[in-house]
């Protein structure tokens, strides 16, 4: 009996915590600074950044960064796709 409530009690704290990770999702997503032309950027450090997506149209993507100061930044910018094909 003690190792079956040992285990509901397992599995119980996986799913609370599984249910935690998109919060942090989340808030990245509203710190999402969105590029436009001219935008002076302040780029130390480049932490990831995405590829261009295998489509023929113009798609966003993101970049994560650190500035000088240390503060990272989450900026999308929009690519042209490389699945066009023909010219």
């Amino acid at each position: 009996m003690k190792a079956w409530a040992l285990l509901v009690l397992a599995g119980v704290s996986c799913v609370s915590l599984a249910g935690e990770q998109p919060v942090a999702n989340e808030r990245e997503q509203a710190n999402v600074e969105h590029y436009q032309y001219g935008m002076e950027l302040d780029v130390a450090r480049v932490i990831k950044s995405a590829e261009a997506p295998n489509t023929c149209s113009v798609e966003p993507v993101q970049m994560v960064y650190e500035d000088h100061q240390g503060q990272r930044h989450t900026l999308e910018y929009l690519v042209s796709g490389t699945g066009c094909s023909g010219g």
